[in-house]
């Protein structure tokens, strides 16, 4: 049994969403210069979400409330999961990289919030 998180670096679901917000950083550099407050800006913003929430979430006290701030974050990741399909529709870039990170991090963000919901604590 793993010894447990002591803050939320040590959540693997952090360091797995984070490691998703640098690539898609990275991912978004490459689009044109008229996406900069468009579409670039939402993107990274909703990317930014999940791991923020995750951090967020991390220190809330009830159940009820930790929930709460992983579920923001999975929506945030669907909306991420949406700008990698448009990004690929309109030919920004190739998408099909991130995908998997994204899909790991929506595992891993529901496991995490099954642990949760079935903690003793």
């Amino acid at each position: 049994m793993r010894e447990p998180a002591r803050n939320f670096q040590d959540l693997i679901v952090w360091q797995k969403a984070h490691k998703l917000v640098l690539a898609i950083y990275s991912f978004t550099s490459l689009f044109p210069k008229t996406e900069l407050y468009g579409l670039v800006s939402q993107f990274r913003r909703a990317a930014i979400s999940v791991p923020a929430n995750i951090a967020e979430g991390f220190k809330k006290r009830g159940k009820a409330d930790k929930i709460r701030f992983m579920n923001i974050a999975q929506g945030s990741l669907e909306e991420v999961r949406y700008f990698l399909i448009l990004s690929q529709d309109l030919h920004y870039g190739d998408s099909s990289e991130l995908m998997p990170q994204l899909e790991e991090v929506s595992r891993l963000l529901e496991s995490y919030s099954h642990s949760i919901l079935t903690s003793d604590s």
